[in-house]
């Protein structure tokens, strides 16, 4: 996700920290997980696609990975003051999303 990459520079210390790309990339975060949800509806899950076949066989943990990546996304807005609060608080959000990366992706060979 294009949001990730510049918090993903701030944590290395590649990109220096700014706050407001921090709460813009948090609530992008928080938009596309509760989008994401409702785009695998119930056999959907054909011809070419990144989607594992695990998020049809799951699909209530998805839909809670989804929920608890938005809110974890959501309570870090609230929860990032600052720099020093951002690199508590982010890896927390980044955690839930490489979660379902790895679950329900199909791995690139």
């Amino acid at each position: 996700m294009a949001a990730a990459k510049a918090p993903g520079g701030m944590l290395k210390g590649t990109e220096p920290f700014d706050l407001a790309t921090v709460q813009a990339s948090l609530r992008a975060f928080s938009a596309n997980a509760n989008k994401t949800m409702n785009l695998f509806p119930e056999g959907s899950g054909q011809g070419d696609t990144a989607a594992a076949p695990k998020i049809w066989q799951t699909k209530a943990d998805f839909d809670a990975k989804m929920k608890a990546f938005a809110a974890a996304a959501d309570k870090a807005v609230n929860d990032i003051k600052d720099e020093a609060t951002f690199k508590t608080a982010f890896p927390e959000v980044a955690k839930n999303c490489g979660g379902c990366h790895t679950d329900y992706r199909v791995k690139k060979s």
